[in-house]
């Protein structure tokens, strides 16, 4: 419906979300709340409730705040939207506004479209209101004048309430992405910035607003993600007029987007969520990404990638005995990592030529492929689709479709630059290539790899900056292969964890969460990518006994205790491993095939702990019936006994058995082991969440597996 009454106020309900926005003729609206379910008030009251005074200055009181913040309404602070005619229209001043609602039983939706005929300018904004609860909102322009209209940001922006007054967002580095870090949210602008094509390994991921010391079961939270797999921004805002706003968008390189008559862009989505603790925020994130058609439907089989077990040394007799000895223990899906191309005897040369070598398959890789297919196994290969080495005939022969500036092709980073898909030539070649090869060996399964930034990413002959085409380009290939190919799976893999977005996860049926398959490392590595993404999402495996990152050495139990929780798989030469080590190996896969209906649909939970040495995280079935949680400990605690563990998400009426599971009892010390944990306990959900157990006591880098089940 359209609304036509200035002011009014809109109230939607979702997923037990409130958002109430105001919305006039003459401005885009205003969200005066998004968070927890109000219901029963009257509009008209609410809208007397929360009217600012203005006094005699809009641009010192700043009453309202649009979804796109503007100077023309007195906004002091980043404008939501900048762009210019060749420094003419810089302005946006909307002369109206038409909002239409869509207020049905599936999805939420309200579009405004705001003119300015002065500047010749639309402006569209979407605020999307997802059955799981979590808003999504981005924003788009038209260009209506004759002459071309250059868009320098479009960052839509939703505002949160005084009582989030510290910050999360994430950082890192490559094989070790992920890491919180937290600050007061102070006045002024905290900005998380990535130019290099992607998110990075130092991606922010999310950028969330608090109560002082939230946790995941503690404290309400809001926060935003950008769906987008480019370059980025996510900034939050404090003004002395008492707004705090959350924002995101696209960062564009000069000259980048540039419209035409009629001609829009579009921001990338903002996706907004709260929650009463981390949990419920990352919850809303998980039950929306389940509901999608493409979400994966199917169980996720057990992976092996044989990266870290030959890495370039590829050998067929080797392969085809990896390939065996993997079916004997219930992998279900063998993945044939770097090395299989013309050239590619090591990571200087080979990129682009993406035809199998060869010198080392002189067969193809049909031999391998078959019997991977006779053992029962999917067969899945590694690709890096947008990059190219310059030692490669590809390289040599199209020089031109190396992205580069008038200085060159810039500097290398990991013997590599990037492939310019923004030329239909290449492009065509690329996806071709990659079809032909999927089509020929039967192929199940993709590791889409990215392993260089876009820096100097200018398109030629013009040398224009090429990165927003090459991220829509990256998109469209994606989805022109699993169209192409029914049934073919891609993971997206950016040297690990460089591109985590929900704008790759549109295409992708899973990420590799980083290149470290630490288990210490994996415990934070997984916890902080599960804010966004569910366990059946997150690429997670078993690696040798020492790690090829760290160097740090961990015995089999914890190693696989970590890499249950999510897609599972394993990284390892088999053929080097101990005996009873394989045995063990197999009973853990055994386990994680019994537990993944529960791992991959439940709802996921984590403890706050008093002792930071002690991490507890869990998935409990949606309807409360049973539970698995995982207790580590991580560091030398300065306190022993280690104190209780709560079991978070029980249903607090129900009664259940909680006993330890058999397969991790050897990792408590035998001096360490509490009463219920020998014999199993039968206590409410109420008493273990509130109350909780006697922790074991258990030596550094040691997990054991909890599992309740109602009675």
């Amino acid at each position: 419906m359209t609304l036509t009454d200035s002011p009014r106020l809109i109230h939607l309900r979702r997923g037990g979300t409130s958002l109430i926005a105001r919305l006039n003729d003459d401005d885009l609206p205003t969200v005066l709340h998004w968070g927890p379910q109000i219901d029963g008030d009257d509009l008209g009251d609410v809208l007397t409730a929360l009217a600012v005074p203005v006094g005699d200055s809009v641009v010192y009181a700043q009453p309202l705040v649009g979804l796109l913040p503007l100077h023309t309404r007195g906004w002091l602070g980043h404008p939501g939207i900048l762009g210019s005619r060749g420094g003419r229209s810089w302005s946006f001043a909307p002369a109206s506004v038409q909002h239409t609602v869509e207020d049905d039983e599936g999805t939420a939706r309200l579009v405004s479209l705001a003119t300015d005929p002065a500047n010749a300018l639309e402006v569209v904004t979407e605020l999307v209101l997802e059955p799981a609860g979590l808003v999504r909102v981005r924003a788009t322009v038209t260009n209506r004048g004759d002459d071309g209209y250059e868009v320098v940001a479009l960052e839509p922006a939703l505002p949160v309430p005084a009582v989030a007054d510290e910050l999360l967002d994430m950082t890192g580095r490559h094989a070790h992405e992920r890491a919180p870090q937290r600050h007061p949210f102070r006045h002024g602008r905290w900005t998380r910035e990535a130019w290099g094509g992607r998110p990075g390994h130092d991606s922010a991921t999310v950028l969330c607003a608090g109560e002082s010391d939230f946790g995941f079961r503690r404290g309400t939270v809001w926060g935003v993600h950008l769906a987008w797999s480019g370059n980025g921004v996510v900034s939050a805002e404090r003004t002395n007029t008492g707004w705090r706003l959350l924002s995101g968008g696209e960062k564009l390189l000069p000259g980048e987007i540039v419209l035409a008559q009629n001609e829009s862009y579009s921001s990338p989505w903002v996706m907004g969520s709260w929650g009463d603790g981390l949990d419920a925020f990352a919850g809303r994130f998980h039950e929306f990404l389940r509901a999608r058609p493409q979400h994966p439907s199917t169980a996720r089989p057990v992976i092996l990638n044989t990266w870290e077990a030959v890495y370039f040394d590829h050998d067929l007799p080797r392969l085809l005995d990896l390939a065996e000895r993997a079916a004997g223990l219930g992998v279900e899906r063998f993945v044939l990592d770097d090395g299989w191309f013309t050239g590619r005897r090591d990571d200087t040369a080979g990129l682009g030529d993406w035809q199998v070598d060869a010198d080392v398959w002189p067969d193809g890789l049909g031999p391998l492929a078959d019997r991977v297919h006779e053992l029962g196994m999917e067969f899945g290969l590694w690709f890096e689709p947008e990059m190219v080495n310059l030692e490669s005939e590809l390289a040599r022969r199209h020089p031109e479709w190396v992205f580069g500036t008038a200085n060159g092709p810039g500097v290398p980073s990991r013997q590599q630059h990037v492939l310019d898909l923004g030329h239909p030539a290449a492009y065509e070649y690329v996806l071709e290539s990659m079809s032909a090869l999927i089509a020929e060996y039967d192929i199940d399964y993709l590791k889409w790899d990215h392993n260089r930034p876009l820096v100097d990413a200018g398109h030629s002959p013009s040398f224009q900056p090429g990165v927003h085409d090459q991220t829509l380009a990256t998109y469209r290939m994606l989805d022109a292969l699993t169209s192409r190919h029914p049934g073919l799976e891609i993971e997206s893999c950016c040297g690990g964890g460089g591109r985590i977005d929900l704008g790759i996860m549109e295409h992708c049926a899973r990420v590799w969460v980083s290149d470290c398959i630490d288990a210490h490392e994996r415990q934070r590595l997984q916890r902080w990518t599960s804010l966004i993404l569910p366990p059946e999402l997150m690429g997670t495996h078993v690696g040798a006994d020492h790690d090829h990152t760290t160097g740090r050495a961990l015995d089999l139990d914890f190693r696989a205790g970590t890499a249950i929780w999510g897609h599972f798989g394993i990284e390892w030469d088999l053929a080097v491993a101990a005996p009873d080590d394989l045995a063990h190996l197999g009973e853990w896969i055994a386990f994680h095939k019994r537990m993944r209906p529960l791992l991959h649909s439940g709802t996921v939970v984590h403890a706050d702990s008093s002792n930071p040495a002690v991490e507890l995280e869990g998935v409990v079935a949606r309807d409360g019936s049973e539970a698995l949680y995982r207790l580590s400990v991580v560091d030398h605690s300065v306190e022993a006994p280690l104190g209780r563990i709560q079991l978070p998400g029980l249903d607090g009426a129900r009664r259940y058995r909680v006993e330890l599971v058999d397969l991790a009892v050897s990792s408590i010390r035998p001096d360490g082991m509490p009463d219920w944990a020998r014999t199993g306990v039968t206590l409410s959900g109420e008493a273990l969440t509130k109350l909780g157990l006697a922790t074991p006591m258990m030596n550094v880098d040691r997990s054991t597996l909890i599992r309740a089940v109602g009675i």
